[in-house]
């Protein structure tokens, strides 16, 4: 019943529907590490050593902010903005100066002790 003819016409639409054949989303995830190796090079050039481990550390808790900062610190780097390297210290500042800029998050944490009922006194025997 399947025709070959009618399976490759199938596999063909199916490339195009996921976002073309294999060779051009090769090409473009070469293309994004090559940005991303260039990246890390021109930090490391821009960054001591403590602040590049304060800019890692960011990037671990919160990877969209630090994106930013890279991206601002390699467009300050481009303008002429950054002398010498950064050290933990100018960062720091950088950073501050950021938060200021951004909009601060209302979120919080409630803990109900009702409903954890942790150290509930119903379970203290002592033996008796």
């Amino acid at each position: 019943m399947d025709d070959p003819e009618l399976q490759a016409i199938r596999q063909q639409r199916l490339q195009q529907m996921q976002g073309g054949n294999p060779e051009q989303q090769k090409a473009k995830e070469e293309q994004m590490a090559a940005q991303e190796e260039m990246k890390n090079s021109m930090l490391s050039q821009l960054l001591d050593q403590n602040a590049r481990a304060r800019l890692n550390t960011l990037k671990l808790s919160k990877p969209d902010k630090a994106q930013m900062v890279e991206g601002m610190i390699i467009r300050m780097a481009q303008m002429g903005q950054i002398g010498g390297k950064l050290d933990d210290a100018s960062l720091v500042k950088l950073l501050e100066s950021l938060n200021q800029q951004m909009p601060r998050s209302t979120s919080s944490v409630k803990f109900d002790r009702r409903r954890a009922a942790m150290d509930s006194d119903d379970d203290d025997d002592y033996g008796i």
